[in-house]
C-alpha cells in the first residue's frame, strides 16, 4: 500500500554517506518486498545487521504438526479452553497454540502474561487479533500500544517483541488473549478498495486516517536496554518441517532496537475494528462485503455491530450456502451472533465449515430473524482456498458434537 511515512533521522538522497556522531556512518538496510519489485523501506542502523555471534535451532516439529480435517465435518472448538487462569509464565510468542494451517496459513491462539523473546517471521506476513487485554508491541520501526479490537498487521522479516499488559499496569483489565493469522505470503487490504497506485478508495471500509504507524524510532536506551547487549532472535523460516516450516535462534552482539531512522512504505500498522464502516443492503449481502485484508489463497473478514437488511420480506441472517472453493472459519469475539444460537458456539469459540460441507443458520434461526434490524456481533472470518488441517490446538478443543447441531429440531 502506497503509504509513505519518514521518522527519525535519514539522509537527503538514499544510498548515500549517513554520518554518525562517532565519525563513522549509519547503515543502510532496504526491506523490501517481491525482489525489489514491490513496497519497501529503508532502514538506518548503528550496527551491521548482518552481523550474528551464534545460532541454534529452535524446534517447532511438535507445535506446528497437524491432522486431517476427516472425516469431514464443521467443527466447534473453543479456544478459551486452551489456556487456564493457572496457566502462566506464557508469552505472545512462543506460547502460540496451532488451531488450524495449510501450506498458505496458519491460524493460532494464545493468552499470554510474560514478555516475548525478539521475534522474526521470516515466512510471511502476520495478522494479530487483539481479542482481549493489551500490550506494547516494540519494533525496529517503533512501538505499538494495543488495545483490544485492534488488528497488528506485522510484514515478514520484521523484528519486534510482545510486552502484555499485566496486573499492576494502570491499563491493565484481563490478560492479554491473540488470534494470530500467519501467513506464507504477504498480507494487504483488498485490491479492489485500492487505486491503481495504492491508496484506499471512496467505497472502501476503512482509509489511511484509520491506520496507526509506528511510535518510533525506537532505541535499546529509549526502551530501557543496554544498546550493546546481546540478543537473541527467534526466527521462523522455510524448512522441511511441519508445513513446510522450522526455526533458528540467532544470537546478536548488540540489541536490535539499532534503527536511528527509517523512509518508505513497508512498516507494521494498526486497524482497530471499531473503525470499520460495515457495508450493508437490501437484502443479505454476502461475506467479501465484510472483508478487510487479504493474502495468497486466503482473505480476513470482520463482522462487527450494524443494522441489517431494510426490504421488507428480508432474512438478515446468512442463507444456506456451501463452501465449493474455501474452508470458512469464523472466531467469535463478541455480541450474539445470530446464525449460531442454540449451537453451542459463544464468545472464544471458532466454527470450521470445510468446503463440501453446505452450512448456514441453526434450526429455527433462519425464521427468528425476520423482523431483526441490528446485529449485535463481532467476529473476525478467514477464508482459505486449500483446505485447513487440524492443529494441536483445534484437536484439544473439538466438541465432538457441532457437526450434528443441525439436526436438532
Amino acid at each position: 500500500m502506497a503509504f509513505y511515512q519518514s521518522q527519525g533521522s535519514v539522509p537527503r538522497h538514499r544510498h548515500t554517506q549517513h554520518p554518525n556522531p562517532a565519525g563513522g556512518l549509519y547503515y543502510e538496510e532496504l526491506m523490501g518486498e517481491e525482489g525489489f519489485s514491490s513496497d519497501s523501506s529503508l532502514l538506518y542502523h548503528r550496527n551491521i545487521p548482518s552481523t550474528i555471534s551464534a545460532a541454534r535451532t529452535w524446534d517447532l516439529a511438535d507445535s506446528m504438526a497437524t491432522t486431517p480435517n476427516q472425516p469431514l465435518t464443521p467443527r466447534h472448538l473453543a479456544l478459551h479452553e486452551l489456556f487456564t487462569p493457572d496457566d502462566t509464565g506464557i508469552d505472545a510468542v512462543t506460547g502460540r497454540r496451532l488451531v488450524l494451517g495449510n501450506a498458505d496459513v496458519r491460524l493460532l491462539y494464545v493468552r499470554a502474561d510474560i514478555p516475548s523473546p525478539w521475534y522474526r517471521n521470516g515466512i510471511g506476513d502476520e495478522c494479530l487479533f487483539v481479542e482481549r487485554g493489551g500490550a506494547r508491541v516494540e519494533t525496529v520501526f517503533g512501538s505499538f500500544d494495543l488495545r483490544e479490537g485492534d488488528y497488528l498487521i506485522v510484514p515478514r522479516a520484521t523484528t519486534h517483541r510482545w510486552l502484555p499488559l499485566i496486573e499492576g499496569d494502570a491499563d491493565f483489565v484481563e490478560p492479554l488473549r491473540v488470534y494470530c493469522i500467519e501467513a506464507n505470503s504477504h498480507i494487504a487490504p483488498p485490491k479492489r478498495y485500492l487505486s491503481r497506485f495504492g491508496q484506499l478508495l471512496e467505497h472502501a471500509p476503512y482509509c489511511e486516517r484509520d491506520l496507526r504507524v509506528p511510535q518510533g524510532p525506537l532505541l535499546a536506551e529509549d526502551a530501557a536496554a543496554d544498546p550493546s547487549e546481546a540478543t537473541e532472535v527467534y526466527i521462523k523460516h522455510r524448512g522441511q518441517g511441519p508445513g513446510g516450516l522450522a526455526g533458528t535462534i540467532y544470537t546478536y552482539p548488540f540489541h536490535p532496537l539499532d534503527v536511528v531512522g527509517w523512509d518508505g512504505c513497508l512498516f507494521p500498522y494498526v486497524f482497530n475494528v471499531a473503525d470499520y464502516m460495515p457495508i450493508t443492503g437490501k437484502v443479505h449481502q454476502p461475506p467479501p462485503v465484510h472483508q478487510v485484508f487479504e493474502g495468497h489463497n486466503f482473505v480476513v473478514c470482520n463482522f462487527v455491530p450494524r443494522k441489517v437488511d431494510y426490504h421488507e420480506k428480508s432474512i438478515p441472517v446468512p442463507y444456506y450456502h456451501s463452501n465449493v472453493d474455501s474452508d470458512e472459519i469464523m472466531f467469535y469475539v463478541d455480541g450474539d451472533y445470530e446464525a449460531r444460537k442454540g449451537s453451542g458456539i459463544g464468545r472464544g469459540s471458532v466454527s470450521v465449515h470445510p468446503g463440501g460441507h453446505a452450512h448456514g443458520p441453526q434450526p429455527g434461526a433462519y425464521e427468528k430473524s425476520v423482523g431483526v434490524q441490528y446485529f449485535d456481533e463481532l467476529a473476525v472470518m478467514v477464508d482459505t482456498f486449500r483446505p485447513l488441517d487440524l492443529g494441536e490446538a483445534g484437536t484439544a478443543v473439538d466438541d465432538g458434537k457441532y457437526a450434528w447441531s443441525w439436526a436438532k429440531h
